[in-house]
């Protein structure tokens, strides 16, 4: 199997091309992508192209901290979601369920 053979190649090709973003918005979201899907090396080699572009060590942080905490935000509404749809406050009813039990 090949990239070639796909057509996402193609469209992330375009995209790179794109003149509707900066490079160092271009740099700086495909960091937040790579750390969203959870690729260390590619998160790394993002993070190491960014600062070699001129892109400060702060804007790298504020843009991995945004990251956590909008994945943080998505982890917890889905959640919180799937336990109301699945009824789990009323499935568990004993001591352990209290908030702060150990």
């Amino acid at each position: 199997m090949d990239a070639s053979e796909f057509t996402v190649k193609q469209a992330l090709e375009t995209t790179a091309k794109s003149s509707e973003l900066s490079e160092r918005e271009k740099h700086l979201v495909g960091l937040a992508v790579t750390l969203t899907r959870g690729c260390q090396a590619c998160s790394g080699r993002r993070m190491e192209e960014a600062l070699k572009s001129g892109i400060p060590y702060a804007s790298v942080q504020a843009t991995i901290d945004l990251t956590a905490a909008v994945n943080a935000g998505v982890v917890l509404r889905t959640a919180i979601e799937g336990a109301a749809r699945h009824a789990i406050d009323e499935a568990c009813s004993g001591p352990e369920c209290a908030v702060g039990a150990e």
